[in-house]
Order: structure tokens, then sequence, then C-alpha cells
């Protein structure tokens, strides 16, 4: 059951207040129209690119109000965080402006862009430490650090002053659109902890209680839909990493109670949705989002009827993302688009049979991208890993069915995941 008193709840002073101390610091990012989206859907899209912060996200907004609330003797002592790269690139950046040190905990499995972008931005002043193989063993890793040394935790999300420095985006978004007289009738922002959602929505409903507030989150690490729906977070037992930046296990305790009192709606995106419309940016528009950046323009593809004619604003959240990853997300994408498949198939272990297979099997304009095999001595057949990317996505039902003539007992990787994953 919910757990909420009215000091949990955050304010528009609260945020107004965060936002004269940042207005001097932090860049103020354009409230952009996009011409292409807008088209796209139908309405009037505007992008509150976040992306082009001094760390190239609005995690720095955060960080530096927190810590810039935590009394000058505590602070010079040092401060702690857990950051899946974003808030402690925030961190990083405020600590060695600042010039107070700074021991920052993340993921083993954080981009290495986004390590090297935390040092980058820390210098001297920060001390990394990689640890579990996600944010939340990392979070628990820093919270023993600051106990045994008597340090200051300074939180990714679940934190007022985090939440109302987050906050400081919508005074930001209202005031450019009271400028251009424009009325925002939905703002889209992703979900990972919360904090994000929980000061924009905080002050949305303030300023402009009409504007439908909607908060999205990879299908995969869906944390603040799991503690909506049970009435308080929760710990996921799995979740999936790949949307780094939203991938959190626990939705916090005050982000859920402002999300739950603020947001007007939860929706999550699938993984290779999220890598579709990452790519879509980055070639249509020349928009390098990372893949959480990306997750507020995902979810304008199930609203389309919904916002048809209206005047919506999406958050790019940030850009840190790694081109080692590019590979990976063209090939979720095609995955989910349904372009690109991937069979194990056992196949007769004589001369002729891939030229036969080919001819029978696939279409004129599918085509092999992957083909593993090594010919087992004594033994007719032998199984065959094969990718085929499709020339039409309509090409997959009469292709699985001469697959199925040719080895009944096929095995689509798309249904075994496990199997995917280690031979993809």
């Amino acid at each position: 059951m919910d757990v909420m008193t009215a000091k949990d709840l955050l304010t528009k002073e609260e945020i107004e207040k965060a936002y004269e101390v940042l207005r001097p610091i932090i860049k103020r990012t354009p409230l952009q129209h996009d011409t292409y989206l807008s088209q796209k859907y139908h309405c009037n899209v505007y992008l509150k690119r976040e992306d082009l912060q001094a760390v190239r996200s609005f995690k720095i907004r955060g960080a530096y109000y927190a810590i810039s609330q935590t009394p000058a003797a505590v602070r010079q002592r040092g401060v702690v965080c857990a950051s899946a790269g974003n808030h402690a690139q925030g961190v990083a950046w405020t600590c060695h402006k600042l010039q107070i040190p700074a021991v920052i905990f993340m993921p083993v499995t954080t981009p290495r862009q986004k390590v090297d972008q935390v040092k980058f931005f820390g210098g001297s002043a920060v001390t990394i430490k990689l640890t579990g193989d996600t944010f939340d063993a990392a979070a628990q890793a820093a919270a023993n650090y600051c106990e045994e040394k008597q340090l200051t935790f300074i939180a990714p999300f679940d934190d007022k002053h985090t939440m109302a420095g987050q906050g400081t985006i919508a005074c930001e978004i209202f005031e450019d659109a009271a400028a251009h007289d424009v009325t925002v009738d939905y703002l889209f922002a992703a979900i990972g902890g919360g904090g994000l959602i929980s000061g924009l929505a905080a002050y949305t409903k303030n300023v402009s209680s009409a504007t439908k507030v909607i908060g999205v989150e990879p299908t995969g690490a869906a944390s603040m839909a799991a503690a909506f729906k049970c009435g308080h977070p929760l710990t996921l037992e799995h979740i999936d990493k790949f949307v780094d930046g939203a991938a959190v296990k626990t939705a916090g305790q005050l982000t859920y109670n402002n999300a739950k009192k603020y947001v007007d709606q939860l929706v999550n995106v699938a993984e290779g949705h999220v890598c579709t419309t990452l790519l879509e940016l980055y070639s249509k528009e020349a928009i390098v989002a990372e893949p959480a950046g990306a997750l507020s323009v995902a979810a304008l593809e199930e609203h389309q009827a919904e916002i048809s004619g209206k005047t919506v604003v999406c958050v790019i959240s940030g850009g840190n993302n790694d081109i080692e990853r590019m590979q990976e997300i063209k090939e979720r994408s095609l995955v989910y688009e349904g372009y690109q498949c991937y069979f194990i198939v056992n196949f007769p272990q004589r001369p002729g049979a891939l030229r036969e297979m080919v001819s029978e099997i696939l279409d004129k304009d599918d085509d092999i991208t992957k083909f593993e095999y090594t010919k087992k001595v004594n033994r007719g057949k032998g199984p065959v890993l094969i990718g085929i990317r499709l020339g039409k996505r309509q090409n997959i039902r009469p292709l699985q069915e001469r697959l199925r003539q040719f080895d009944p007992y096929y095995i689509d990787l798309k249904e075994n995941q496990m199997l995917y994953e280690m031979m993809v």
C-alpha cells in the first residue's frame, strides 16, 4: 500500500529554489521544434535537448544541486555516489568545479565511454570503483563505503534535492513554451529510478495541470510500473541492462510517491524499438542519443492517435552513447523490426547441401549474414547456426515453412533468448 506524507512530495517552490541556484551554473538547453517527428506523428513535437548539457545528460542538474545543499564543512570531506554513468558524470563535473573529492561506484557493465567521461570530467578529484553487475549492486557497495568512511552519499534519484534539480528542466520548458505562446499538451520523459519524472511531473502539475505527463520505461526494466502495480517499490528479480541509463531494479520510495501523485501514465518500450528510434534520431536528425535518451521519442509510436494535432514535448535525457555499441544497437533494431533472423538447422553433411539450402529456402531478396558450421566425422547431419537478413518482413512466414520442410526440428533463436545470447 502507498505510504506518503506531504513532506515526501516535491513542491513548485522547492524546484524554483533549485532553479535559482542552477541558473548561473547549468547550461540552459534548447526546446527545439522537430519538423521530422511532427510530420511523422501529425502533431507538434518539441525536443528538450538535455543531451547538449556540459556532461551530455540532465543528471548534472540534480548532482550539482544536491551537493550544493550539503553543508560546506561536510562536503569538503568528500562525497560518494553510485551510478551507471550519467549521474557519475554530473557528480564528477561538480566535484571538479567545487574542488572536493568524490568516490564513485559504477557497475562493471557500464559502457567504457561513460567510465572514461567520468575520469575526464572529474580529473584528480574523482576515484572510480567498478563494482557489481547492476546499478543496485553498485549502490549497495557505495552505501557500505559511506557508512564505513562517514561520508555523504549523493543519491542519483531518491532524494528531494536531486529530484528538485532535475525538475528545473520543466522550469525551462514552460518558460520557453510561454515565450512562444505554446501550450504543452503532453510531456514524455524516461524513467530509471524516477528522479527525472518526479521533478518534471511535480512542477508541471503545479503550473500546467492539464498537461499529461507520461513516464517511459524500457520493457526489460520497468521497476516503476511494478511499484505502481503492487503499491510500493519492489526489487525486480531480473532486468535487461541494455538501456543502461534506465536499468534500475528498484524504484525509489520518494520517487514512487511523487510519480504516483503527479504522473498521469506509465508506458514501456521494447529495447529493440528503442534501438530503432535511436538509429532514426541519428540518421534523420543527426541527434546522438543514448538508449535511455531515446525512450521518450520511442513512446510516441504507440500514442499516435492520442497525440495527433497536439503539442508534445519529449525530453532527450542524455547523449552518452558508446560508438562501440552501435553494431549491437543495429542488430537489436533489425531483430525487433523483423528483418534479421537466426536459426539452428540440422544440415546434411554432403557436397552441394549449402547450394541446395540457398536455392530451396531463401527468397530471392533474402541474404545470409551468418553461417557457422563444423563438419562432424561419421554423421549424416550437423547443426548449423544461420543468420538471414530478410528483404521484406513478410518473407518470414514462407521462410519458416520452407525451413520446417528442410528440418522439422529447427530452432528459432528469437524464441530462445539464452541460445540467442550465447550464439549471436
